[in-house]
């Protein structure tokens, strides 16, 4: 299980308490434990980083008075709540007053560990979401417009950021569809020139004339030169010129691969290299993909004129465990084909089961720990706040070798 692992945990009887807290525990879940509503209501807090799951009888305040309470404080936080048998007709309506689910004691472990990663889930996509609108609401272009809430893309921005208050040259690289130009016309609204032009150009079969009224149009402002590696020879020694004048517009260049000095003008590729930003693919990032996704679904729900459908943690899930080769461009081509009811890659995935699901989903997060980390186990499992043994365990289990990432 990946991402949010805090449980708060209520009832009264300490014994069942007790064994459930040892449930979840095995489950690599972070347990607080509670034995009234008394002493769990300080933990209920708006954009609490967990779910609850909480039993309905218990003496003075029940689980009903504690679902109202954490509704009343985030109507988005799941409660799951645990019954008696006697009990699921007021389980049934406690679902409709917004529990998240129920479960009937005694519950087979699986069942609520399954339960529980849902809601967990849930409250993953829930708080993004938060974080991911109250950046675009902030008048900061980098926060506005690269989206994720991962570490590696609020170090992107931060890269951003800084490279748009130099005056220097700049190269950006990304995998395909993963937003080089992009990103560039962010460090542009970022910088001192943000008024003037943000030119693009293909730097394909671009000649000195080209280059020059290029410059020109982009005065005051930047120029983007998207696929640098392609720009002739001869135009690449005019830009070496250009970037040695003062009062020209800024140059920023792209690249959907990884240069090095044989694809360019030796003196031109140092220049670029200098100050440079890497676009992290998808693949490294799984975490941000059900953010991207639900942003997408609701401009192209919006694009089509039509409801916004709703985005099951399941269906996360499947998204999740994909390798998106694509990036950005294809999940958003995904967005748009289940916005007009045709998901059909999804939908296929999707009958492998949850269980499998979730499993890619994991095997997905530990490999992009174990390639942000260079292949350094220990520190992929500090990344991931796992036990060095659970981390180790995992790989076995997925057959991953820590030594495939090192570079």
């Amino acid at each position: 299980m990946s991402g949010l692992r805090q449980v708060l945990l209520v009832d009264d009887d300490a014994a069942v308490r007790e064994a459930l807290a040892q449930t979840l525990d095995l489950a690599d879940l972070d347990v607080t434990t509670a034995g009234s509503f008394v002493a769990a209501k300080d933990h209920i807090q708006r954009d609490f980083p967990g779910i609850i799951l909480s039993d309905i009888r218990m003496p003075g305040r029940d689980g009903f008075h504690l679902l109202s309470f954490a509704r009343d404080v985030d109507e988005d936080l799941p409660v799951v709540l645990l019954t008696g048998e006697g009990d699921i007709p007021m389980a049934v309506s406690a679902m409709e007053k917004g529990a998240f689910d129920f479960l009937e004691k005694p519950c087979a472990p699986t069942e609520l560990v399954e339960v529980l990663g849902r809601a967990l889930a849930a409250r993953q996509a829930t708080l993004d979401m938060r974080a991911e609108r109250e950046q675009a609401q902030s008048g900061d272009p980098a926060a506005r417009m690269i989206f994720g809430t991962s570490t590696l893309v609020e170090n992107v921005r931060e890269r951003v950021r800084r490279l748009a208050k130099t005056a220097a040259a700049v190269l950006v690289t990304g995998s395909p569809g993963s937003g080089v130009s992009k990103v560039a016309e962010v460090i542009h609204l970022c910088s001192d020139q943000a008024r003037g032009p943000f030119e693009k150009r293909a730097a394909a079969g671009l000649d000195r004339r080209d280059l020059r009224h290029a410059l020109s149009a982009a005065a005051g402002g930047s120029l983007f030169l998207d696929e640098v590696r392609n720009l002739p020879a001869d135009t690449q020694i005019a830009l070496i010129e250009a970037l040695e004048e003062t009062g020209q517009a800024r140059v920023m260049a792209g690249s959907t691969v990884e240069l090095d000095e044989t694809m360019l003008n030796g003196d031109l590729y140092y220049r670029l290299q200098a100050a440079s930003v890497r676009i992290p693919s998808l693949a490294e990032r799984p975490e941000d993909i059900p953010v991207l996704f639900r942003r997408y679904v609701d401009q192209a729900s919006e694009q089509a004129g039509l409801c916004v459908p709703q985005v099951t943690p399941e269906h996360l899930a499947v998204l999740m465990a994909q390798d998106w080769p694509g990036n950005a461009r294809s999940l958003m081509s995904a967005a748009m084909r289940f916005v007009l009811g045709m998901p059909e890659d999804v939908s296929e995935a999707a009958e492998l089961g949850l269980a499998e699901q979730m499993a890619r989903v994991e095997r997905s997060l530990l490999i992009a720990a174990l390639g942000r980390q260079n292949g350094h186990a220990s520190d992929a499992a500090r990344a991931l706040k796992l036990p060095r043994k659970t981390f180790y365990d995992k790989l076995a289990k997925y057959g991953i070798r820590p030594e495939d990432f090192r570079r």
